[in-house]
């Protein structure tokens, strides 16, 4: 099928395994284009079928290394795989430093494989405001796994559980002070934990530092493994994805599917935020809007009652 702009025929060509159609549609979501409400529309019934896999830890931990690993183990079950790289935003383009997909470039002839970097566009957390958007994209397009790999900010990327089945935290020896991690929440996310790099010195006290970490906070459902890697070798990435599949069949029993509702429902938080923002935004203009700031501004007004005024205003505007 010839690609045209119109969105209904990309849509049903990605959905058919055009992979520049998706290119497209993709672009056309994350930059907020013309027919992206559309092309999500058309997405979101077909989504809920792939299996997601985030990939997280602070920069230097080898996560690009380890993602390229799991794209090798993948696909030796000839099932196609979908990488969501989400990288820095350029300084000078505003779009995505493709670091990723450089790291992944021995993949790129193989047609089983579709790779995407995403800017993070200032957005904390570890991934990008569009990055839901582009997941339900690549799910609707039928690829089994997802694997979304997050910016790496630091040891805060807590937002790619809120994105994934199975979170893989990874980390390296001499990960840094593990009661810091822990206040962050990284310890808390983790479904599969790897000690990357495991070749250096310090691996062992790494593994420790993480078991006693896990210990103290209780007893779970699933109790998640620490693995070793040398990722830059293939070293111990088998067993990374022989881990992960073990938490799916464990979801799967149990939990799979009310996770997904749970996520679901943050996705429609979200958007509820992201669209009173953009309406606040659009009616900072009003006169009422600037005379509630003038209000507040000369100390007459408490912000808290004006933000009830606004938002009353915009959600019946």
């Amino acid at each position: 099928m010839p690609l045209t702009g119109d969105v209904d025929d990309l849509a049903a060509a990605a959905f058919d395994g055009d992979r520049r159609a998706l290119a497209r549609l993709i672009t056309i979501v994350e930059e907020g284009r013309p027919g992206a409400s559309r092309a999500l529309g058309l997405a979101y019934p077909r989504s809920g079928r792939s299996y997601r896999i985030g990939i997280t830890g602070a920069p230097g931990a080898g996560k690009s290394t380890l993602t390229d690993g799991l794209i090798t183990a993948l696909r030796r079950s000839d099932g196609p795989v979908a990488v969501l790289a989400v990288d820095p935003t350029s300084p000078f383009s505003g779009g995505a430093v493709l670091g990723d997909r450089v790291r992944m470039q021995d993949h790129a002839s193989d047609p089983g494989v579709y790779i995407r970097s995403m800017a993070s566009r200032g957005h904390l957390g570890g991934l990008s405001s569009a990055a839901p958007k582009g997941l339900t994209l690549l799910d609707a397009a039928g690829f089994p796994y997802l694997l979304i790999e997050t910016v790496g900010v630091g040891q805060d990327e807590v937002e790619v559980a809120d994105a994934a089945d199975t979170t893989v935290v990874v980390v390296t020896p001499g990960w840094g002070d593990g009661v810091q991690a822990a206040k962050a929440g990284i310890l808390e996310i983790g479904d599969v934990f790897v000690v990357n790099k495991a070749d250096r010195p310090g691996v062992d006290d790494a593994v420790a530092d993480l078991r006693t970490m896990l210990a103290m906070g209780g007893e779970r459902p699933w109790a998640p493994p620490i693995l070793t890697t040398v990722a830059s070798r293939g070293a111990g990435v088998t067993e990374v994805l022989d881990a992960v599949l073990a938490h799916r069949a464990h979801l799967e029993a149990g939990g799979l599917e009310e996770g997904r509702r749970q996520r679901r429902r943050g996705e429609l938080r979200s958007a509820l935020a992201a669209a009173l923002a953009r309406r606040s935004a659009a009616a900072a203009d009003s006169p009422e809007h600037r005379r509630l700031v003038a209000l507040v501004e000369a100390g007459q007004l408490d912000p808290w009652t004006a933000a009830e005024h606004l938002l009353g205003a915009v959600a019946s505007g």
